[in-house]
């Protein structure tokens, strides 16, 4: 019974532990954003702020075209979100319920296209981008519509990953039963398929809201010169000078741009624990 105890308080401090490292790098950067600019400025760094202050805050939000840019940043995680979780379920199906030649080397590539690096492909990307903003403007370079379909596609990979093993868990007894009611394929899958599976499509949104929302490195490197076209990281950059950094400014920034993350993990918080942890409902 000891042994138990002993064995549970362990646990419970190595559960502890990692809560604080993973908690305290948000928990500064609210406290940074509270603190007043002459504090931040004189390098103050005690745990607590006597005299929190919301003027960070009145400066972020008095950034010119920030809706804009908020309103860019929702239209791209939104699409993307949809855009990738819709292909990826229906690939997903193709992949574990229908047998076809070509099957496990598909899925290899998927693999494979997963272990790319990002920044190996910034380069490639953005030429590719600009040839297709020449036959579809909306696609190319200066618009959210290049965003878009690169964070879909790689959004995609790791979602056909994940919904696979959803899917495939279904019982193929029950897709029998389908069909001797009468039920067509496209019925099956939208009608019963889908609502079983969805705990891993909610899984797999959340990678890709994500993924979406936080993107720096693509918004940079494809909206150039459209400043009606930037999201809301790029808005960051407005506070990084040559002579000093306005760290109040970008924590208050940063703080305001995980308000829209963590609304959207407290809305699918319950699926997503039981999409994380495979459970497919009967």
């Amino acid at each position: 019974m000891r042994t138990r105890h002993l064995r549970r308080a362990r646990v419970d401090l190595a559960g502890a532990l990692i809560t604080v490292a993973v908690a305290f790098p948000l928990y500064w950067m609210v406290l940074s954003a509270l603190r007043p600019r002459s504090a931040l400025e004189a390098g103050e760094a005690s745990p607590i702020t006597l005299q929190p202050s919301l003027e960070s805050f009145r400066r972020v939000l008095y950034v010119d075209g920030l809706g804009q840019y908020l309103a860019n940043s929702l239209v791209v995680a939104a699409a993307v979100v949809v855009g990738s979780t819709a292909c990826a379920f229906f690939a997903a199906v193709a992949l574990a319920r229908y047998r076809f030649r070509t099957r496990t080397t598909l899925l290899i590539m998927v693999l494979v296209a997963q272990m790319v690096p990002v920044e190996a492909l910034t380069i490639p990307l953005f030429f590719l981008m600009r040839n297709i903003g020449d036959a579809v403007p909306v696609l190319g370079l200066n618009h959210l519509g290049s965003l878009i379909l690169v964070h879909t596609a790689f959004a995609i990979p790791l979602a056909i990953w994940m919904l696979r093993g959803f899917v495939a868990a279904v019982p193929r007894e029950l897709e029998e039963s389908a069909y001797l009611d009468g039920a067509s394929s496209f019925t099956f899958v939208t009608r019963i398929l889908f609502p079983m599976v969805a705990p891993g499509m909610v899984a797999t949104s959340t990678f890709a809201f994500i993924l979406a929302w936080n993107d720096f490195l693509f918004a940079k490197t494809f909206i150039i010169s459209a400043q009606e076209n930037q999201t809301l990281p790029l808005a960051l950059l407005s506070f990084f000078k040559p002579d000093e950094n306005d760290w109040g400014g970008i924590m208050a920034g940063s703080v305001l741009m995980t308000v829209p993350v963590l609304i959207f993990f407290m809305l699918v918080q319950r699926r997503l624990v039981s999409g994380l942890g495979g459970a497919v409902k009967g």
